[in-house]
């Protein structure tokens, strides 16, 4: 009999719908499986159980007196720690905010418990979500499910890991360079980038910068397109949330794609990404066996000249709020890679900004230039195979060095600087074992047809061992060693710093700032 922790959220949906699963059992499920393998991977660090069975209770009286029921009634969910939630923590990984309690839940959280979501906990992220390697100093380190000492990616690690085991039915990420796509593709489940504007966000800083959104993640495409249908409504406290564009009856029901009449492109690379050979080699295979389908498949990609450098001025450009502010107060609590982030940026000029952001709408155009050819570009998600999380990042490629920290994420970071929506699926394992993500990128704005293409790939792939969406090893994690007894220092693995002191005092202007501009990485 199958778990109730284990069901799609479509169709635990469904079942509680029909009198047939008690989100009381669906919780108490997710809360046993949390608490028997969150040990090995240390994906929801902070929980919130009890109010989550007040909550399943509650929601069970609704069911049973039939009341009108949300679309995500019942299910359970993990929230990133870069996102508030009354009540909990939200330290963002950072010293600075370890005893951080949330006063008022966000926009997107609001909106998900309205539509009957029950939060069972937070979801670990790296220092401030930089980086695509899960670990901080206040909560440690999140494990790959598939091998609990390989990196889970990031910065949504701990959200993509819990979504692989059941922990949690849907779970939010954040996205700038890969941060919700890379970690589905290591964990082996669904995470979606949208267009920009299309979930908004009241906390983002800089929000004229079209870099960072929220989104949705799941074990399915139908469960993230569920999910992603109850956060878009506008939201005027964000400049790029726009009216409705897409709808959410559509999203819940997606349209059937017809794969034989899409024209496809399909790169390994993007012509200028750090690519590892057993993931270009792996690439090749999975889209050799389905590349058929399509009415025409061609190895193409859209021109990303200077899509290193304009990222690279963008990202920094990014981080110079309230992260220069808080490195001045009190730089012992900020991590390396956010501390070079802000001494990067503080050493471009305005001309140089000015370049990145000349060379960013070029990209743009060029992009929509070849998407007037072509309906979706496919690739890689992340560059590399998971390799051990205490490499802090990849500082070289099949010998060759990165340019940065994030150099090997810009498979994911070549859609966003174009605006597009993407998608990671899961493809099976890779040549060495591990999960394997699939990227498809659509059209700017497209995002209910992105989503309902992955679906339909999704289908195809599914009878085929080879490409279908890889299951951890459940009984292997339960008998796996604490990750935490791994660890040096609470997640540093010998190579972090120790940068953090607890009771550390920082300026209220500072605090104040932070606190209202957790812009999505």
């Amino acid at each position: 009999m199958t778990e109730p922790a284990d069901l799609s959220a479509t169709e635990a949906r469904r079942l509680i719908g029909e009198k047939r699963l008690s989100p009381v059992e669906l919780v108490e499920s997710a809360i046993a499986r949390i608490e028997t393998l969150d040990g090995a991977i240390n994906a929801i660090p902070e929980r919130d159980f009890d109010r989550a069975r007040d909550g399943a209770k509650a929601s069970e009286r609704a069911v049973m007196a039939g009341e009108p029921l949300g679309p995500l009634h019942g299910l359970t969910l993990g929230v990133k720690d870069m996102t508030n939630v009354a009540g909990l923590k939200t330290t963002f990984g950072s010293p600075a905010f370890r005893d951080n309690v949330a006063p008022a839940d966000d926009g997107i959280i609001s909106a998900l418990k309205d539509a009957g979501a029950i939060v069972l906990g937070k979801t670990n992220v790296p220092e401030w979500s930089a980086g695509a390697n899960s670990r901080n100093p206040v909560y440690g380190t999140t494990g790959n499910p598939f091998d609990p000492t390989k990196s889970a990616a990031g910065s949504s690690g701990g959200s993509a890991a819990a979504l692989a085991t059941g922990m949690v039915a849907i779970a939010t990420g954040t996205d700038t360079g890969g941060s919700l796509r890379n970690p589905a593709a290591f964990c082996g489940v669904v995470g979606f980038r949208p267009t920009p504007g299309l979930v908004p966000s009241e906390n983002a800083g800089m929000g004229w910068l079209p870099l960072g959104t929220g989104g949705p993640m799941g074990r399915t495409v139908a469960d993230t397109a569920l999910m992603l249908s109850t956060i878009i409504a506008p939201d005027k406290r964000d400049p790029l949330s726009m009216s409705e564009r897409v709808s959410p009856d559509a999203l819940r029901r997606l349209p059937e794609v017809d794969l034989s009449a899409l024209s496809v492109a399909m790169t390994p690379d993007f012509g200028f990404a750090p690519v590892e050979r057993l993931i270009a080699d792996t690439f090749a295979d999975k889209v050799g066996r389905f590349r058929a389908v399509f009415r025409r498949a061609d190895d193409a990609h859209p021109d990303c000249t200077d899509a290193d450098e304009m990222f690279e001025v963008l990202r920094a450009l990014a981080f110079l709020g309230p992260h220069k502010r808080l490195l001045e107060a009190s730089p012992e609590l900020v991590g390396p890679n956010v501390a070079a982030n802000v001494r990067e940026g503080l050493g471009y000029s305005a001309a140089q900004v000015a370049r990145g952001l000349e060379q960013q709408t070029a990209l743009y155009r060029r992009w929509q230039t070849f998407f007037a050819e072509t309906d979706f570009v496919l690739s890689p998600t992340v560059a590399i195979t998971p390799r051990d999380w205490r490499e802090l990042y990849p500082s070289e490629i099949d010998g060759k060095p990165t340019r940065t920290y994030f150099h090997w994420l810009a498979l994911a970071y070549a859609p966003t600087l174009a605006g597009h929506p993407a998608v990671s699926l899961p493809v099976g394992l890779d040549h060495a074992g591990m999960p394997f993500g699939l990227q498809i990128v659509g059209p700017r704005g497209a995002d209910l047809e992105t989503l309902a293409m992955a679906a339909a790939l999704e289908r195809l792939l599914a009878d085929d061992p080879q490409t279908a969406r890889p299951v951890p090893d459940l009984s292997a994690l339960a008998a796996a060693p604490m990750i935490a007894d791994m660890a040096d220092d609470r997640g540093h693995g010998g190579l972090l710093p120790v940068i953090g002191r607890r009771g550390a005092q920082l300026p209220n202007t500072v605090v104040c700032f932070l606190r209202r501009s957790s812009a999505a990485r």
